[in-house]
């Protein structure tokens, strides 16, 4: 990507309220903005674009640097020190903590430059639902620290982030070859404890087989951060990508949003990891039989084409006695991920009542023989 030529940073994204001149943030759940200081809404202006398919990005194009310019674009960043994360923060936002890992940073003045976002899935849970969902997984880890849960309970707010994600679309022929395989059985003597038994034994009869199949993969989904372990944001799923809708900065009023870390071609390496693992999946059900042998795939991909999206998710990290603690909530479906805390005390509580149960349970057994 390093190939495009840099535009002017885009102006931050401001709205402030036609009322009193605050700032004002985007309502979870809810097509407007709201603002905290007085209370005023205002509805997010609907454009002929909504409700219709978000427009693709070819593949091939991005990789060769040829993207039309008015795709790119820079903003303001502050890079983490720790983990790599690269957030989004307002001009006004002097010093915080990183979102990720509760690492202190100083904002600076860097600027990531990218393919711009196509769509976003709007926030629909508010912080406060958000921590009421994280409060309540914890409270289900019975391991889980009080002191942990405590702090949870009444650290500071959560963090709404726009995380980047890659989609993208893929329209695959594949010709193979390959064997199926016919089961059938053959009945032969055996001899067991002296006797002689009749045992039935299967065996399979193998015949070559060349085919071809096709598939066309929509939205497949590659996570464009390496700031979170992959196994939480993957646990996140499912989205409800048919939800999205076409980027508008009035949805990210309120909100930060991190630049993405895995480049477009890197991306899809993963994506077309995937999708081989599809294709090999229906040529083994293309072959049919008993089973099956696939000797060769030879996929050609025709349109390729892809998106940069946000998806939204809320963020809480908490260090605790020298540890951090991060975990992340979906902020469409509050399903809850992270790091599970373990408390010392309660392991030794549980394994010294296991012991005393299986204690009085083999005395009652010795007294009653």
């Amino acid at each position: 990507m390093d190939t495009f030529s840099a535009p002017a940073p885009t102006d931050e994204h401001r709205f402030p309220c036609d009322n009193c001149g605050a700032d004002m943030r985007f309502d979870p759940g809810e097509n407007r903005l709201i603002c905290d200081h007085c209370g005023n809404t205002q509805e997010i202006t609907e454009g002929p674009w909504r409700g219709g398919t978000l427009r693709e990005l070819d593949f091939r194009t991005a990789v060769s640097g040829d993207l039309a310019e008015e795709e790119i674009e820079e903003t303001r960043v502050s890079s983490c020190p720790n983990c790599g994360a690269q957030v989004e923060f307002d001009a006004d936002l002097h010093a915080t903590e990183c979102p990720f890992c509760a690492t202190p940073v100083v904002t600076d003045t860097g600027t990531h430059r990218h393919i711009k976002p196509k769509g976003l899935l709007p926030f629909a849970l508010d912080e406060g639902s958000a921590r009421g969902k994280m409060t309540d997984w914890l409270g289900s880890l019975w391991f889980a620290p009080n002191g942990l849960q405590d702090y949870a309970r009444k650290g500071r707010t959560m963090s709404g982030i726009y995380v980047p994600y890659w989609t993208f679309d893929a329209d695959t022929k594949s010709a193979y070859t390959g064997a199926r395989g016919k089961h059938y059985y053959e009945t032969r003597t055996v001899m067991r404890d002296g006797k002689r038994q009749q045992v039935r034994v299967r065996k399979t009869r193998w015949r070559n087989v060349s085919g071809r199949v096709a598939r066309f993969f929509d939205d497949v989904l590659v996570l464009g951060s390496t700031s979170l372990p992959k196994q939480y944001t993957d646990a996140l799923e499912p989205w409800d990508l048919s939800e999205m809708e076409p980027y508008q900065p009035e949805y990210l009023a309120g909100f930060r949003a991190e630049g993405y870390q895995v480049q477009l071609e890197d991306a899809f390496v993963e994506a077309r990891a995937y999708m081989d693992r599809i294709i090999h999946r229906d040529v083994k059900f293309d072959i049919g039989g008993d089973d099956q042998r696939v000797k060769s795939v030879d996929t050609q991909i025709g349109t390729l084409t892809f998106k940069h999206v946000l998806l939204p998710v809320w963020m809480a990290a908490y260090k605790y006695r020298g540890k951090t603690y991060r975990f992340v909530v979906n902020g469409r479906t509050g399903r809850v991920q992270g790091e599970r805390p373990y408390s010392a005390m309660k392991i030794a509580i549980a394994v010294l009542a296991g012991l005393i149960v299986a204690g009085i349970i083999g005395f009652v057994l010795a007294t009653t023989q």
